[in-house]
């Protein structure tokens, strides 16, 4: 099985023009983090759920392909929304599932079907087989899970059997690899929690990477009944009797990762760029991002569901504020910032991004790379990049590898403001969550 990546409207490459500004409004696609929690929490409570805003990506299919293989109804509306009959459990208790490149319905589903008990076999692509999933499996045979490695120890593919999770156990997990474990064993505990005398309590070993990633699962969990505490961010306790009941209807609000692109391009063209679908009430921490461009020199209006930015020309010979930071919270979103530092009036440095190692890629290897094509000087360790701007004209003209990582795509066209073209190589990667992504970017861009 193949995922969709927009094959049909994208060449094998892509030339991007020199730019020399960018303006106008854009609409945001839905959160691919919420729309993934969503439907997988939908699926599971009591009740009908119509959801608005759901993102249609490759990472959304393969969840959506998932939860009808599990027997969950999924029917779309007059009005394009849809509609989820939840079923507390998942009525198809064998099967095997193909989750592609997508973390977001890998480890999720992972922690539901383990706790619920059946016989399954997940499997992706070859990079989500070398993506970490030990600390999970571990915390889930804790509780008396039965999950095999079908490949590598510590990797999936997996084999989940037909044990009988005890959700009174001791729980534990590793927070320093990724929040999505966390995440994971927190959408799965109310599968437990529902039918137990006990609270179902999770303590997180080491630093939490990525904490507002687990604020979006807790305020998607209030949503739908399911109210979890929280202590400090060392502990976690779902209530016993906890169950997921419907609130009707949900309304995904745009996807903040991908606002960073389009702040990114009000604050390197000019702008002004307005961003619609996501502002200063949204969930998503990587709306945090909005700090950044504004700690670089761009003036950032926000409002309740949009954000405008404009900034400097660099097509001009304008330059952008150097930074140094801190991106753990933000490690998706600071990718872009990576790109902008091309721009910048020093070296910027990114600390703690650790995290990029296990992504669609390795990321850190990855940008460092791609960004050294351009001209750039880049160093870089275990959890840290550090970029030397390029100065004017010695911009280099490069094919820009992809390494099917959608984020490489994105961050990657805002080069085009250099002065010579980019050629960006297997642009369908966006495909993963932003399908029309170039057909939005070149709206806004003037060459």
């Amino acid at each position: 099985m193949t995922t969709h990546r927009s094959a049909d409207i994208l060449p094998e490459q892509l030339v991007l023009a020199p730019a020399s500004g960018a303006s106008g409004t854009m609409t945001l696609p839905g959160s691919k983090s919420i729309s993934n929690r969503a439907l997988l929490i939908a699926a599971l409570a009591e009740g009908r759920t119509v959801l608005h805003g759901l993102l249609d990506s490759d990472d959304t299919r393969v969840m959506l392909a998932s939860l009808r293989t599990l027997g969950i109804s999924l029917e779309r509306t007059a009005g394009g929304a849809l509609a989820v009959e939840g079923a507390a459990r998942f009525p198809v208790e064998a099967a095997s599932l193909f989750l592609g490149n997508a973390g977001t319905a890998f480890r999720p589903l992972t922690a539901a079907l383990a706790v619920q008990g059946g016989a399954y076999e997940l499997s992706g692509v070859p990079r989500m087989h070398e993506r970490p999933i030990g600390d999970l499996v571990d915390a889930l045979r804790t509780l008396g899970a039965d999950i095999d490695y079908l490949g590598t120890t510590g990797y999936p593919p997996l084999r989940i059997g037909r044990g009988r999770p005890d959700g009174s156990r001791p729980l534990r997990v590793r927070g320093n690899v990724s929040s999505q474990f966390l995440t994971a064993l927190l959408l799965a505990a109310p599968l437990l929690a529902g039918s137990s005398a006990a609270d179902v309590v999770i303590d997180v070993d080491g630093e939490l990477i990525s904490r507002p990633y687990i604020l979006i699962t807790l305020n998607l969990m209030a949503r739908f009944g399911v109210r979890v505490e929280r202590q400090g961010w060392q502990r976690f306790i779902v209530p016993a009797g906890a169950r997921y009941r419907s609130p009707g209807e949900y309304v995904i609000e745009g996807d903040a990762s991908s606002a960073s692109y389009f702040m990114a391009l009000g604050a390197i063209g000019g702008g002004p760029v307005r961003i619609l679908g996501a502002g200063e009430d949204s969930i998503q921490g990587d709306m945090a991002f909005a700090d950044v461009v504004r700690g670089m020199g761009a003036v950032v209006t926000m409002e309740p569901d949009s954000v405008e930015v404009s900034g400097v020309r660099v097509a001009a010979g304008d330059r952008l504020r150097a930074f140094d930071r801190d991106f753990n919270l933000i490690p998706d979103a600071a990718m872009t910032a990576a790109a902008m530092a091309l721009y910048a009036d020093g070296p910027c440095l990114l600390r703690n991004i650790g995290s990029w190692r296990v992504k669609e890629t390795d990321r850190i290897h990855a940008m460092h790379t791609e960004l050294a094509k351009l001209g750039a000087r880049v160093e870089s360790g275990p959890d840290w990049l550090k970029v030397f701007p390029v100065e004017p004209g010695a911009w280099r003209s490069a094919e820009i590898g992809t390494y099917d990582d959608h984020r490489m795509a994105m961050c990657f066209s805002l080069a085009a403001f250099g002065g010579v073209p980019v050629t960006i190589l297997d642009p369908a990667c966006v495909g993963k969550t932003f399908p029309e992504y170039f057909s939005v970017y070149q709206s806004l861009v003037q060459p």
